[in-house]
């Protein structure tokens, strides 16, 4: 019975799987994913984030792979600040929100944030710097992390009219990666795939656009480790090059869940331009260093809406001991 198991499970692997019954299971997660968004359209936006909450709890209750990690990231980051007791409160938090916002929030973030409607549902907080810098004639940057709803801070601020080109790895399955790419186009944001997107970075910065990235993810080895919560986290450098390269500020903001259902805020967290970094002896180092500040003085007043599951500290410096970071 192991051995059938294990060759259904291989055979319905991404990696190894024929092509016959690769192209059968995306067309199956493609029919889920359209009848999912089509029966949440059916119901108010405040039903589904009800349910989506109750899905949250399930999640924290059954997933206990999930409930370690994010409590093992959680003591890395805040074990100074909270007790046991306060660690678990976020993390419960924690799953309770993107249970919400992946499930109820951004299937239907296409419908709900339109021009005409946004301001229902997100207000904008301390974003006057942050807008000059983007109205500007420079061109900017814009940063976010794993933290709040980060795709309904870009897709906003798009139906705002700002010319906004965000950089996203693409899903392996080919019809459901272009259904969601398509409902984030008609909003007016340019998706740009991660793998060759160097060409297309530095034309958006040359003709003055705005260049959008989320700048928590891990970058392996080969990254700029800087202190994230205490700890050396990897960080891609190819955001401090551009930004260095093109002379262009670079702002960090995010979209924090303000009161109870689907209502956000959009705050910009720090501006920082270029003379700021080019007066230091690392720019690069400090560049990166002092955007994952900002991101971290933004998640401390929020970690419940911080996603703890994501492995930001999977990669370790080559000089450093064993460590239960990851």
């Amino acid at each position: 019975m192991r051995t059938l198991l294990t060759r259904v499970q291989a055979a319905l692997d991404r990696r190894t799987a024929p092509p016959a019954i690769l192209a059968i299971r995306h067309w199956c997660e493609y029919a889920l994913v359209r009848a999912f968004v089509f029966i949440v359209s059916l119901f108010p936006i405040e039903t589904n984030l009800a349910s989506a909450r109750l899905m949250g709890k399930a999640w924290w209750g059954l997933m206990r792979r999930h409930r370690k990690r994010a409590l093992e990231h959680l003591r890395l980051a805040l074990g100074d600040c909270y007790d046991e007791a306060g660690l678990e409160r976020i993390a419960r938090g924690c799953l309770e929100h993107f249970a919400q916002v992946y499930l109820a929030e951004m299937p239907l973030a296409p419908r709900l944030i339109t021009e005409w409607s946004w301001a229902r549902h997100v207000e904008l907080g301390r974003v006057g710097p942050a807008v000059r810098e983007l109205l500007g004639e420079r061109g900017a940057i814009m940063l976010t992390g794993h933290f709040g709803n980060y795709e309904l801070l870009g897709y906003t601020i798009a139906r705002l009219g700002f010319p906004l080109a965000a950089i996203m790895r693409p899903l392996d399955n080919e019809r459901l990666n272009e259904f969601i790419m398509g409902s984030r186009r008609s909003g007016g944001l340019e998706l740009v795939m991660k793998k060759g997107a160097s060409e297309r970075a530095r034309e958006v910065l040359e003709n003055r656009g705005i260049l959008c990235f989320i700048a928590d993810q891990n970058a392996g080895r080969k990254g700029v480790f800087v202190d994230f919560f205490g700890c050396k986290a990897s960080t891609y450098k190819s955001i401090g090059l551009l930004a260095m390269t093109y002379r262009v500020p670079v702002v960090v903001g995010y979209a924090i869940r303000a009161a109870p259902g689907f209502h956000y805020r959009i705050d910009a967290e720090r501006v920082i331009q270029p003379q700021e970094w080019e007066s230091q002896d690392e720019p690069l180092h400090w560049l990166t260093q002092e955007y994952s500040r900002a991101l971290e003085s933004a998640i401390r007043r929020h970690p419940e809406q911080y996603l703890w599951l994501h492995r930001r500290w999977k990669s370790r410096p080559r000089d450093e001991h064993p460590t239960t970071a990851g």
